[in-house]
């Protein structure tokens, strides 16, 4: 069950209007990495954990947390928002450099919300569930999780950048030490999980099952031009697991064979040689 408050999960205000940044803060609540993807792949992930009941537990919380977020986002962009009308933006055009920031601004702000929050990125885009993980093997979601708070994190401090008002700045510092403990929070599961498991996703596919294609799990191949790769940790050494050592392979050699494709049906028109000509 959920439960809403009223009050903010922290305080969201603005100095001054700003319609432009209003459509830029529109990517941190429905762009891919979004507000709106971490608390949908938070939540499915919880609602369909099974195991220890810690993990379920532990992402229900931050689920419901982003779902707070996602009502500081609207709220914030609803203030940049207002005072925003066709008719300020006819009298701003009358000045050209005006008239080019304006132009910044979403139209469906006004047209399609009403000067409110929309469930898109900043070019208007809707957001898409194919944004989100949910795939049911705990480290493989954590470390999926990692990267969304790792680009989210990203785009919140480009955008802290972008904006001299005080006020939005104070509820990017908010997002952006949320956003800090929430990597280290999916650090120490990803950790935890790989202390029990080892570090490749599935660890029930076990290196005796992959059997003669064994040595391909430890090779570097080099195919661009120049060698400056082999001097990574990826190249040499022993492998994270301590299963192998890795090789690097200056000149990799193809080990397949040529594909060749049968002439298809002449009523597919490939028009290729060799094919009948239907009748």
């Amino acid at each position: 069950m959920f439960r809403h408050q009223k009050e903010l999960q922290f305080e969201v205000k603005v100095e001054r209007p700003d319609p432009q940044l209003a459509r830029q803060v529109q990517e941190v609540l429905g762009g891919q990495f979004g507000e709106m993807t971490v608390m949908m792949q938070y939540l499915f992930q919880g609602f369909n954990c099974r195991g220890d009941a810690k993990y379920k537990d532990m992402l229900m919380d931050i689920g419901t947390e982003e779902i707070g977020h996602v009502e500081m986002l609207c709220s914030l962009i609803s203030q940049l928002l207002d005072g925003a009308s066709p008719d300020a933006q006819a009298e701003a055009a009358k000045d050209p450099v005006t008239a080019a920031i304006m132009g910044g601004i979403n139209p469906q702000h006004l047209l399609v919300s009403g000067l409110g929050a929309m469930p898109t990125n900043s070019t208007g885009v809707p957001w898409n569930g194919a944004y989100i993980v949910a795939s049911g093997n705990l480290l493989a979601d954590m470390r999926s999780n990692l990267h969304a708070e790792s680009q989210g994190r990203l785009q919140v401090a480009r955008l802290y950048q972008m904006t001299t008002d005080e006020a939005v700045r104070a509820t990017f510092r908010k997002m952006l030490a949320r956003d800090r403990y929430h990597q280290y929070q999916w650090m120490a599961a990803i950790a935890e999980l790989e202390g029990k498991n080892g570090v490749i996703v599935p660890a029930s596919f076990t290196p005796e099952d992959e059997a003669e294609a064994q040595p391909q799990a430890y090779e570097f191949w080099n195919l661009s031009e120049g060698e400056e790769s082999a001097a990574g940790l990826w190249a040499t050494g022993q492998a994270p697991d301590g299963s192998g050592d890795f090789v690097y392979l200056a000149d990799p050699v193809p080990q397949g064979q040529i594909p060749v494709a049968t002439t298809p049906s002449p009523t597919l028109h490939h028009d290729l040689a060799g094919s009948a000509k239907s009748k």
